[in-house]
């Protein structure tokens, strides 16, 4: 029989290998095609008597990433069409088509013959889930590999069997932790606990995978054998009665009951422990069917899974531009920022002419690339002689000339319209005609900027944010007279180092740290009204972000929040600025000297190590203090969210983002804007446009004129329009709206 997905060889021993090698697919997912051909494989499998076992591997250089997006948006979109007809159905057919893939593997692992899964790079998700279900477990030593069951990340869980296998393979604590988390386990650490049966050489992973079946492989899983115990004890015993109470209480903690999917983790694992296993993975499959019905796994899988995927695969790219092949990049300011951008380039296997304005200041910025692959090395996520490549790939310069021949330019000095100015005309001297040139500016417009140069169509802002080498988002701003070339250079430039763009219209602050600012000066406003400062920070982490707003700010530097105030209040007027927080920021400069992270004292203060650091006492005298007990909590929660959703839909009005996937996708990946809501105009969209009008009215009569709504979400409220719909980024594509 042929299959279009995979290929079956039948050895001399009777051993099948199956090999999943999709066509025209970087990597292995599970469509429903493949679901089909796999189901009859374990037919064929299971009826030829022939047939002693099934060996399944990949034929491409990772094993699979999971279920294809395009499935996932038809489940939703089926979903959504037959509640609008008969809600009941609709919950029954979800039911049905959610316990399809977890029947398929527990049809494999019944089936009468060994299956074992030979693992030769990633394993996500429900292909290793697949893996679990298969009776043996073999894992390339490749350092590349890496399994995890990551669905929690984009607001679901393991809902293929893996809550009810992975706690009956190890124990429950490290089972609890690799699902909530969504962490990825090595090789080593899979073996560790239980999850995989060998680490076999690359070259010999298929083998050593037959050799399991010769060897006599039980076709029978361990909790199908009479008398199976649980590993680390049963959910009642001393060692349940240490870990559940615990447990629940750790996952409060860390999710402050934001994220339905982790806590179903929870409940399917404790429920599913306590009955056979069939009926274990009806009940998974019941609470798979209610997370998929919830607003934050919507939102979630929408904005990080499809949304993400689409924008790193070049959805905001123009078609008609072709790819760009980088041969050569120039960095201009090897400072913090000019090193690290050096370094991302050349770990993508770029070229990259790094320049200062002396050859010993270039050759620092290309230390810094030493020491950051060196880190790696020490974490095990690059090997000894990938330190040699990175650096040969660095040229250190003081010389423009060495700039001839770059595809893209990229400067990152000091922000200063001057210094910036003689940057452009010195590089654009010695570029080729086709060449970009990109500026790494962070608060000043693309468009006067670009004035200086000869070839305004030719410049472009390429936004990175600190720390450049961990920070996955990257702004592409364009400039009035920026065109789709630059635009299509710059777009394959950041995939090319491996981040993800977002496309910004040229604005001050662009998109970004205008939302930022607005969470910042949301805790002044706090701060000014007397409300307690842990008060302020612990709220802010309950709403979702993973970092209080008097933190982040001292992250950034106080001083640089006094120049940008007065910067606004210099070029938009007195206004433009609440002169309250004028007035406090400049007594934590210029008084106390304040300035953040950075000389060791701002809002907190940062004692030497290995002390931790901690709310400056004072702050709390700087104004006077309400009674804590008076103050609402979910009221200072719904302030940050509403605030910077609403500083994000003026953004949209304003044109600055014109496609919702990037403001979502942007908000999470650039500051955590609480993901369980899928970004910040998920968070309209999922309240509802009308709704959140109100609380933004409420809040409004109450503390200010920051949360008078924009006439666009006005408008969008009378017309029960969302997002997605009014700013649909699928026009024209038939059935691709999620």
């Amino acid at each position: 029989m042929k299959y279009t997905n995979f290929k079956v060889d039948i050895d001399s021993d009777g051993i099948a290998l199956v090999t999943w090698d999709m066509p025209d697919k970087s990597m292995n997912v599970f469509t429903e095609e493949v679901m089909k051909e796999l189901d009859a494989i374990v037919d064929q499998v299971a009826k030829d008597e022939a047939i002693k076992g099934a060996v399944i591997t990949s034929g491409k250089d990772t094993f699979s990433g999971g279920a294809d997006l395009t499935m996932l948006k038809r489940m939703f979109q089926i979903f959504q069409e037959e509640k609008a007809k008969d809600p009941k159905k609709a919950v029954e057919l979800l039911f049905e088509t959610t316990g399809r893939m977890g029947g398929l593997f527990r049809k494999l692992e019944t089936c009468g013959k060994p299956w074992v899964s030979a693992i030769n790079g990633t394993c996500m998700g429900g292909a290793f889930e697949m893996s679990l279900a298969c009776h043996g477990r073999v894992v390339s030593d490749d350092p590349a590999v890496k399994m995890a069951l990551p669905e929690v990340k984009v607001g679901i869980f393991p809902g293929a069997g893996g809550t009810q296998r992975v706690p009956r393979l190890t124990n429950q604590q490290d089972a609890l932790q690799m699902m909530t988390t969504g962490s990825s386990l090595t090789a080593a650490r899979a073996r560790a606990l239980g999850l995989v049966h060998e680490i076999a050489p690359a070259k010999k992973l298929v083998e050593a995978a037959r050799k399991m079946i010769r060897d006599g492989l039980k076709p029978v899983q361990p909790w199908d054998e009479k008398g199976f115990k649980l590993p680390g004890g049963a959910i009642y015993s001393a060692a349940g009665a240490n870990l559940w109470p615990a447990a629940t209480a750790i996952l409060r903690r860390e999710t402050y009951g934001n994220y339905p999917g982790a806590a179903f983790i929870l409940k399917s694992v404790y429920e599913g422990l306590l009955v056979p296993f069939d009926t274990a993975l009806k009940i998974e499959q019941r609470y798979f069917t209610r997370i998929l019905q919830t607003t934050e796994a919507g939102m979630m899988i929408r904005s990080l899974f499809v949304s993400l995927q689409e924008l790193n695969k070049g959805a905001r790219r123009p078609d008609d531009v072709k790819p760009t092949k980088f041969k050569k990049i120039g960095v201009v300011g090897a400072g913090f920022m000019g090193a690290s951008i050096a370094y991302v380039t050349a770990r993508a296997g770029i070229p990259v002419v790094l320049l200062d304005q002396s050859v010993e200041a270039a050759e620092k910025g290309k230390a810094h690339s030493a020491e950051l692959i060196t880190r790696e090395i020490q974490k095990g996520k690059a090997k000894a002689e990938d330190k040699d490549k990175l650096l040969e790939m660095i040229t250190a310069s003081a010389s423009y000339d060495d700039l001839e021949g770059a595809d893209l330019v990229i400067e990152a000095v000091f922000e200063d319209r001057e210094v910036k100015r003689a940057v452009t005309e010195k590089a654009e001297a010695v570029l080729k005609p086709g060449a970009i040139f990109a500026s790494n500016t962070s608060t000043l417009p693309i468009t006067g900027l670009a004035k200086v140069s000869v070839r305004p169509k030719n410049f472009i802002g390429i936004h990175f944010f600190s720390p450049v080498e961990k920070m996955m988002l990257v702004e592409v701003i364009m400039g009035k007279k920026t065109s789709d070339k630059a635009l299509a250079v710059a777009l394959d430039y950041v995939r090319a180092i491996k981040k993800t763009p977002i496309v910004v219209n040229d604005t001050r602050g662009f998109y970004v740290n205008r939302c930022v600012l607005r969470y910042m000066s949301e805790a002044y406003n706090m701060l000014v009204e007397g409300i307690p400062p842990a008060m302020i920070e612990n709220a802010a982490r309950m709403a979702g972000m993973p970092v209080g707003p008097l933190a982040l700010n001292d992250e950034t530097a106080i001083d640089l929040s006094q120049k940008i105030l007065k910067a606004t209040l210099a070029d938009l007027g007195p206004k433009a600025v609440d002169p309250r927080h004028v007035e406090l920021v400049d007594m934590l400069v210029d008084k106390y000297d304040r300035r953040g992270r950075k000389n060791g004292k701002g809002f907190y203060d940062y004692p030497p190590k290995p002390a931790k650091k901690h709310l400056w006492p004072e702050l709390k005298t700087l104004y006077p203090q309400q009674d804590a007990a008076g103050v609402d909590v979910e009221v200072l929660k719904q302030r940050f969210l509403v605030t910077i959703a609403l500083e994000a839909a003026r953004v949209m009005e304003e044109g600055i983002v014109t496609d919702p996937r990037e403001a979502d996708v942007g908000s999470i990946l650039a500051f955590g804007f609480a993901p369980y809501t899928g970004g910040t105009l998920s968070y309209i969209d999922g309240m509802g446009a009308g709704k959140f009008v109100e609380l933004a009215k409420s809040l409004q009569k109450k503390y200010g004129q920051q949360f008078k709504a924009p006439k666009l979400l006005q408008d969008m409220a009378e017309k029960g329009e969302t997002f997605y719909e009014r700013f649909n980024p699928y026009r024209g594509e038939v059935g691709k709206a999620a």
